[in-house]
């Protein structure tokens, strides 16, 4: 017995009983008349089949048209209760007439047995048809060389029809071939007929899934979508081209050159003799940065849409090689994009990624992106992906390179469509990524086309690919280049001649040798004319700053109570908050009653001023909502209804601009290069990315060094992204300790031997000539005003902030409303303002510090009753070094001892930094000795007790006077 008739022959009565009492949620059906077939049971409900029709059964739950009518009347039937062997019936008298043509084709007769038999052949051919939706692409002609099958699975489906001997499969036979079948409603193959001949479905099923395009897109669960699909490929004839616009696509095959040259010269439209000046190896770099290869460049350009006569905006993003890192950063600059043109449905502002086949299967960060593109604050309503598989990872094999079929399996996981084509076939390819530009376009969702290709040459000019791949590209040596198979194509059917195609490449050949001419005109390379991110206005013509001034960070104090009373309140009415909560809240009014801010007030006070004055402010990452260590609490709960919440800092002022707080995915790599992306946009927003833990950074190190530490060097792109990483030893284990400074401090860029010239403008030309700034604020205050320094500097830099821990809620961490009025603002040194600076000749020792530490050192200070002896100064500013503020530190103590102290481990923390910088400040005359931690490999220790003696033993040093006497610095 052939497998569907087993699979037609099991399931009994009381098996569709209990499915249909399964079924909670379907409409009760209107009372109708029914046709029973005699007998007492359902015969084609025997055997191994109680899997399909509960397959069948759910989907006709689902949509009763995606079934046969056969099985829409059997199950109505059965859900209304008919008895064993009454919940089958014949077709309708009127349909029966009108299928006389279909049951005469079988050799049929009207009787139940034969009506029986039809029906099992009808299912047959339904799961035929639904095979190759979902199995085709294996057998898809994929690889323009004909040598590997696209997919790494080698085997070939059982259930596809590759040879006549396959029909028993399905109880079908060679005989069959010619007989005429109700095509179901799930597939378009018919276009106007609704029925067609076994023989015309295979053939039909076979030119859509198994030519030169292999569809995957049955794991989708949403009928809509997958109809969608199915219409678009499946349809007679739907794949045709006019004359014209296969001339054009001939015409931009003549254009095209490898790589991102291409889409340099040919989509943005880059002007061909900056690209030629490029490859001039006398060409000379201005003084702008240091610059970055011409394959690495970014660019932005507005052109033409030739199909709507309206400017398109193109943007090409600057990117290294590390392969992907860019994805996540393109994404965040899309969203950005959207956002500031109110557009919420992706219809002004699309992404679109170019990937590599390796790099697609093998970067995490491609997974990260993808599970960021249907979150609330991330979606940019759908991305177009373009996978260039060479089938080939510079000399790995893919067979070597990745365990799925396809290097674009990853994009399963978030339901998008993927479209496999033979590269060779420039119709297929076209008309595929037409498809996937109306897909983003109905359903704002991924798709990712993967265009099977091959690598004419090397990995690069002048690599040689035949010591590890001889026979592709021995294959590759013979094949006929995609350009003149078109050609060839077109020529023979009349669509071109051949005059006509070598005028074409004439003409091209003309416009390259002119701008190669114009070419050798260039001799100084200007990197800014490669920008990919703009900021029209915010720096003069000549892309400087405007001025070189900074105005005080200080906002009024009424500002100030204001953002308080509403930092503490639910403006929303009806929302019934925690408890706990509420106790937070009242002890923020209570602060602002005392004008007094603690941490978490001090940075709602400069996010609401910020907003105020019209400056987006965005925070982003794990928890930041309510925060890692719960003092936040940006977004209120209500206790009773689900997703209703509050965000008392849209409440600020009727004007103000909006305030965007997310919880990220548990990412850092993806979501810190998206806010990275986001920033890039504008200047005038805040844009900030909190780690959960400073630790935790280290994932997204991609980001840091590739793009945020280097970006404005390499591409003259400023960038304002601050970084917030919780950092400090508080016995919390070796991974919830370390934001590693001392790895942002060695990537700083500025000198430690060169001792600076002093001038009005210092601290504002230090911040512009410095790639990055790095601080650790020990106060609210100062955290309120180095936030808002960041957006009123005439130009951006990135800013890393090591954010405290415990001194969130520590009693001596709060600040006055004094040091945050109109008139103050940020202090890169805190001096000591203790007895000890009014005797400064008394003064034995100067502790310099950053961070948290400093309170631990005033609190063994006062135990010791040193108050007058030691004197210690704040580091709030690490980098740029604030020079000119601590050379007058050091003058002021000319007598005594020039400590450094941190809490950090010595090979780690701030001292492999100051150190040099302190004896440069000195010109070499005195010592800066080291108090801290001895050197280690972990961070931190796991151990609380071992914390504290370590903690114990450098503060005894710091206190002891008599420590390095005698000592050789």
């Amino acid at each position: 017995m052939s497998h569907l008739r087993l699979i037609s022959a099991t399931l009994k009565y009381r098996g569709i009983c209990s499915l249909v009492k399964k079924n909670v949620n379907r409409k009760v059906l209107l009372p109708r008349r029914t046709y029973v077939s005699p007998g007492v049971t359902e015969p084609f409900l025997s055997g191994s089949n109680s899997s399909y029709v509960e397959e069948m059964y759910y989907a006709w739950l689902e949509n009763p048209k995606s079934v046969h009518k056969s099985w829409d009347l059997f199950f109505q039937n059965a859900t209304a209760g008919a008895l064993p062997g009454q919940a089958f019936q014949a077709p309708l008298p009127d349909i029966l007439e009108s299928k006389t043509s279909l049951v005469q084709s079988h050799g049929l007769t009207k009787s139940p047995g034969k009506a029986e038999k039809l029906v099992e052949d009808h299912l047959a051919v339904q799961s035929l048809i639904r095979a190759y939706q979902i199995r085709g692409h294996h057998v898809a002609q994929l690889d323009p060389l004909g040598i590997l099958d696209a997919d790494l699975d080698s085997f070939v489906p059982s259930d596809l029809i590759t040879t006549i001997d396959k029909l028993e499969f399905y109880g079908l036979y060679e005989s069959d071939l010619d007989k005429v079948f109700q095509l179901p409603t799930t597939t378009f193959i018919g276009g106007n007929e609704t029925m067609l001949s076994l023989r015309e479905i295979i053939k039909r099923l076979e030119n859509t899934y198994c030519q030169h395009i292999g569809l995957e897109f049955m794991f989708i669960n949403d009928v809509e979508q997958c109809d969608w699909i199915r219409q678009k490929f499946e349809t007679p004839g739907v794949m045709k081209f006019t004359n014209d616009e296969k001339r054009t696509l001939l015409a931009r095959l003549v254009r095209s050159t490898r790589g991102r040259l291409n889409v340099l010269a040919n989509v943005i439209r880059k002007e061909l003799e900056q690209i030629f000046c490029q490859f001039d190896p006398k060409l000379e770099a201005a003084d702008e940065g240091s610059g970055d290869v011409k394959y690495h460049l970014g660019m932005y350009h507005e052109r033409i849409n030739r199909s709507t006569n309206k400017n398109i905006t193109l943007s090409l993003v600057a990117n290294p090689s590390h392969l992907e890192a860019v994805d996540p950063v393109a994404q965040g600059k899309t969203k950005a994009e959207q956002f500031y043109r109110g557009d919420t449905e992706g219809k002004k502002v699309m992404s679109v990624l170019l990937h590599g086949d390796a790099a697609f299967a093998g970067q995490g960060v491609v997974y990260e992106t993808f599970h960021l593109s249907d979150l609330p604050s991330y979606t940019t309503n759908g991305t177009i992906h373009v996978v260039v598989n060479n089938q080939i990872g510079f000399t790995t094999d893919p067979r070597m390179a990745r365990s799925s079929p396809y290097p674009t399996d990853v994009a399963r996981v978030v339901n998008a469509p993927i479209f496999h084509v033979n590269a060779d076939d420039p119709e297929a390819v076209m008309y595929v990524c037409n498809v996937a530009a109306e897909w983003r376009n109905t359903f704002n969702k991924d798709v990712v086309i993967d265009l099977v290709c091959y690598r004419r040459r090397g990995h690069n000019e002048m690599d040689e690919p035949m010591f590890t791949q001889p026979l592709m590209y021995k294959q590759i040596h013979k094949q006929v280049p995609v350009l003149k198979k078109y050609a060839d194509k077109l020529i023979t059917d009349g669509t071109v001649t051949l005059q006509e195609f070598e005028e074409e490449i004439a003409k091209y050949d003309k416009i390259c040798e002119e701008a190669y001419t114009r070419s050798k005109d260039n001799k100084i390379l200007h990197i800014k004319h490669w920008l990919d991110s703009p900021w029209p206005g915010f720096f003069n013509l000549d892309g400087e700053p405007k001025s070189m001034t900074c105005p005080p960070t200080g906002i009024p104090e009424d500002m100030l109570t204001h953002i308080g009373n509403v930092a503490s309140s639910v403006p929303l009415e009806g929302v019934k908050i925690h408890g706990g909560l509420s106790r937070i809240l009242k002890g923020r009014l209570e602060m602002t009653k005392n004008r007094v801010v603690d941490w978490a007030l001090g940075e709602y006070m400069a996010f609401g001023s910020l907003l105020k004055e019209g400056i987006h402010v965005r925070l982003s990452g794990q928890d930041v909502e309510r925060g890692t260590f719960s003092h936040r609490h940006h977004v209120l709960h209500d206790q009773d209804v689900d997703k209703r919440t509050c965000v008392p800092m849209n409440h600020l002022w009727e004007q103000q601009a909006p305030y965007t707080v997310c919880n990220s995915s548990l990412s850092e790599y993806g979501v810190l290069g998206f806010e990275l992306g986001f920033a890039m946009a504008s200047p005038n927003a805040l844009v900030c990315w909190e780690a959960q833990f400073g630790d935790f950074h280290n994932t997204a190190q991609c980001i840091i060094d590739q793009f945020i530490s280097s970006g404005q060097a390499k591409w003259v792109r400023h960038n304002g992204i601050v970084l917030l990483l919780p950092h400090g030893m508080e016995g919390m284990g070796p991974e919830h300790s370390s934001a590693r400074p001392e790895r942002f401090l060695q990537m700083s860029n500025d000198d430690p031997d060169a001792f600076p010239q002093f001038d009005d403008d210092f601290e504002v030309s230090q911040l512009y000539d410095c790639n990055w700034i790095v601080v650790n604020c020990s106060t609210p205050a100062n955290y309120f005003h180095v936030l808002r320094r960041q957006i009123l500097l005439p130009f951006r830099k990135p800013l890393i902030i090591f954010t405290p821990k415990s001194l969130l809620r520590h009693p001596e961490a709060k600040s006055s409303f004094d040091e945050m009025v109109s008139g103050t603002s940020f202090r890169r040194v805190i001096p000591e303002e203790g007895p000890a600076a009014e005797t400064p000749g008394d003064v034995k020792r100067v502790i310099f510090c950053t961070g948290k530490v400093y309170y631990d050192l005033i609190k063994e200070r006062k135990n010791q009753d040193l108050e007058k002896e030691v004197a210690i100064t704040r580091l709030e500013q690490i980098s740029p070094f604030p020079f000119d503020l601590l050379k007058m530190e050091i003058e002021k103590y000319a007598k005594a001892d020039l400590v450094w102290c941190q809490e950090e481990h010595k090979n780690m923390g701030y001292y492999d930094y100051v150190k040099p910088r302190f004896r440069t400040l000195v010109n070499h005359t005195r010592p800066i000795w080291y108090v801290g931690r001895e050197p280690a490999a972990a961070p931190a220790t796991g151990n609380k007790n071992t914390h504290l003696v370590s903690l114990r033993r450098f503060l005894d040093t710091a206190f002891n006077l008599e420590a390095f006497e005698g000592k050789m610095f």
